[in-house]
């Protein structure tokens, strides 16, 4: 059985490689059972912190099929001990005999099929003239999200806003470096500190955020933009309001996952601001040219995607690792 490192899981996935596998595996299907959560109560102790347990199992058919299971786990009372929060492992198996074929490191697997699944909604949604894109949020996914948007359509221009103004910084200078040489193209790349200027003047808002209130406000956007949330993965947290929904043209990963965990469609919803015929398309429809995304010539619509993470995007993503 193979073992691959986060680096050697990154060092295998090319972004538009794995966006073309992201996009076939949506349009052929897959089983993909909803993801498991068990609570793990108390794990240190009395009066430490609920861990999660996390099972995301996805299968293909056929002769070269596969069948695969990331395993998360979410303990919060980490930080206290200089751990990471958040752990994740990927087993990949023979479709047809479940013997082991490769054990990948699940937290790069999953930073960069999110990234890739934003890439693969991009180049159905956003306008393919866009240049200029604001990523919200400073973790580890931004960058990942940064290059991928970045490779997906000729952006020149990148503006990072984030809660803490002096990670902007570092992270802009940080890609100001390394953008160019992978892109292969000038690049700017600056920290915003007026979040609603930087909205306003982004063809691409990317937010990947653990907020609980809104980051993007409908007012703020103007027509032709493509609005990309990767966080708030819980119905209880939010990236945008309900305003800048109800303007859009709204696209989710998942219809399954996005209408039971993703806030930024949960909580419009439930109060009445959209309802489920509103969501125009997932990205099996996408795929199989079941439902339309921005049409030729289409410069005034405003496009919403909300993403949750599937099983499927796990899979595609482990398959194309294994095969280089």
């Amino acid at each position: 059985m193979r073992i691959l490192s986060a680096a050697e899981v990154d060092a295998a996935l090319d972004d538009l490689a794995l966006i073309d596998r992201l996009d076939a595996l949506f349009r052929a299907g897959c089983e993909m059972p909803p993801r498991h959560h068990h609570t793990v109560a108390e794990p240190a102790g009395p009066g430490s912190a609920d861990a999660t347990l996390l099972l995301m199992p996805a299968w293909t058919r056929g002769v070269s099929s596969h069948l695969g299971i990331k395993v998360v786990t979410v303990f919060p009372d980490n930080g206290s001990r200089g751990l990471p929060s958040i752990y994740g492992q990927y087993l990949l198996l023979d479709g047809a005999t479940g013997a082991s074929l490769a054990l990948l490191d699940g937290t790069m697997l999953t930073k960069r099929r999110t990234a890739c699944a934003s890439g693969l909604a991009s180049r159905y949604l956003s306008l393919p003239e866009s240049r200029r894109l604001l990523m919200i949020g400073t973790g580890a996914l931004a960058p990942q999200l940064i290059r991928v948007h970045a490779k997906v359509r000729p952006i020149e221009e990148v503006a990072i806003w984030g809660r803490r103004p002096e990670r902007a910084a570092d992270l802009a200078r940080e890609l100001s470096e390394s953008l160019p040489r992978t892109l292969g193209r000038a690049i700017s790349v600056h920290a915003a500190a007026d979040r609603r200027a930087a909205v306003a003047a982004a063809d691409i808002v990317s937010c990947a955020t653990l907020s609980k209130t809104p980051l993007v406000e409908g007012d703020w956007l103007r027509e032709g933009q493509h609005i990309d949330l990767v966080g708030a993965y819980t119905p209880q947290m939010r990236e945008s309001d309900d305003r800048a929904v109800w303007r859009a043209r709204v696209y989710v990963d998942t219809r399954a996952g996005a209408l039971k965990e993703g806030g930024d469609i949960v909580q419009p919803l439930a109060n009445g601001t959209i309802d489920e015929d509103d969501i125009i398309a997932d990205l099996f429809e996408l795929a199989r040219g079941q439902q339309t995304g921005r049409l030729p010539g289409d410069a005034t619509s405003i496009t919403l995607f909300k993403s949750v993470g599937a099983a499927l995007e796990d899979l595609a993503a482990a398959e194309l690792a294994v095969s280089t």
